[in-house]
């Protein structure tokens, strides 16, 4: 199955860097967003992602922008990869509009990190065709991509999307469609026990972060990986967890809910457990 033209939906961090990687492959990207100034916002970024990763050999950035297209509409393509905010409602209307929208043939793809893949699948007619390819932050310089495989996804839609992901020059890891997969089922625990001990006192943020990075060989402490990937998207996993597995171990922290009902959404927002310019 050849994927050359791809449909990406949502431009923010995630859908941004999605776009980048698979133009970058010398694929033509087709970029929506609805929310005003999202797309010029995305198409900024990717430049100076692509800038910094000319410096060390990466590909002209201006060769690479070519490839993505603004759209205003969704756009017919042969594989659609959704990456809009964690949320269930939202992501199934893109995939009902995507099912009328892409030909017979095409791939509907869903980002998320935790949300079902089968009732993703479940809002379209093509549910043998529906998967879930999750990447990481930041998608131009993490290799993982997570295959995850929906009740109905066929072996066909599976061995297309390895093989992209390869041909990415990611490595594909295949889990099973149970709430949170294998990364956030792993992940999401050690930020939210994080957040517990800041929130009784053990110690500050850079102290925890510290221990993470020095004692256990991390790049990053859990506290400032939360922020990376946003308080508020942390907590909608959570939510997704405690709920689709029944064990309040996965319940957010009161903490990191006070949090995203103040605004401190991490690093988008300017502060979450730290401060940003």
């Amino acid at each position: 199955m050849h994927l050359v033209h791809v449909l990406v939906v949502g431009a923010g961090q995630m859908g941004g860097g999605i776009a980048q990687v698979v133009a970058t492959s010398g694929r033509r990207v087709s970029l929506h967003d609805t929310a005003p100034g999202a797309i010029e916002r995305g198409l900024q970024t990717m430049r100076r992602s692509l800038e910094k990763l000319e410096e060390k050999g990466g590909a002209d950035p201006d060769e690479v922008l070519a490839r993505v297209e603004p759209v205003a509409d969704l756009a017919a393509a042969d594989l659609l990869i959704e990456a809009v905010v964690e949320d269930f409602d939202v992501k199934a209307d893109v995939f009902r509009s995507a099912d009328e929208t892409l030909p017979p043939g095409a791939i509907l793809a869903s980002n998320t990190s935790s949300i079902p893949i089968t009732s993703l699948a479940a809002a379209t007619k093509r549910p043998a065709q529906v998967i879930g390819m999750h990447f990481f932050n930041p998608v131009p310089v993490l290799k993982l991509v997570e295959v995850v495989r929906g009740l109905e996804s066929s072996d066909e839609t599976a061995a297309a999307i390895v093989a992209l992901a390869e041909e990415l020059g990611k490595t594909p890891a295949e889990a099973r469609d149970l709430p949170g997969f294998v990364s956030n089922r792993i992940l999401m625990p050690f930020i939210n026990e994080a957040a517990y001990a800041l929130l009784e006192g053990v110690t500050e943020p850079e102290a925890i972060d510290t221990i993470a990075k020095l004692g256990f060989a991390h790049p990053m402490g859990p506290l400032a990986l939360a922020d990376l990937i946003g308080l508020d998207t942390c907590v909608a996993i959570m939510e997704v967890l405690h709920e689709g597995l029944g064990d309040q171990k996965y319940a957010p922290c009161p903490l990191l809910r006070q949090y995203v009902q103040a605004g401190r959404l991490g690093r988008k927002s300017g502060r979450g457990f730290y401060a940003y310019d």
